[in-house]
């Protein structure tokens, strides 16, 4: 008997933009930020990752656009493990991306738009 444990993903996929900074701006303030990096993500997609470093089988369903986020989404999943055949490619849609603020002492803010119709 096959006791490998099979695990499919129905969930949002992300690129993450973090920048940190010392603390959050004012509203009206521009504040320089201290780094910023572009991170897979998403809900669905870290639960995913999550699911195959375990040691389970995992499928991960779910869009993402036909742009640059969309094809490093998928790569990274894939370098995890993660069966992305169930990840679609939609042409007019972009790839969501989750903007997050972080501040020195580690509390964050977070805004995520959606994939979106594009023009």
């Amino acid at each position: 008997m096959n006791n490998r444990v099979y695990i499919t993903v129905i969930g949002s996929l992300n690129m993450d933009l973090v920048v940190q900074a010392s603390r959050y701006p004012l509203a009206g303030e521009t504040l320089a930020g201290t780094e910023f990096n572009m991170i897979p993500g998403g809900k669905g997609a870290n639960q995913a990752v999550a699911a195959s470093r375990s040691g389970a089988a995992t499928c991960m369903v779910g869009c993402v656009g036909q742009d640059a986020f969309g094809r490093v989404l998928l790569d990274s999943l894939s370098q995890a493990g993660v069966n992305v055949n169930g990840i679609h490619r939609l042409a007019k849609i972009s790839t969501g991306i989750a903007s997050i603020l972080v501040e020195e002492n580690g509390d964050n803010r977070i805004i995520i738009v959606p994939g979106q119709m594009l023009a």
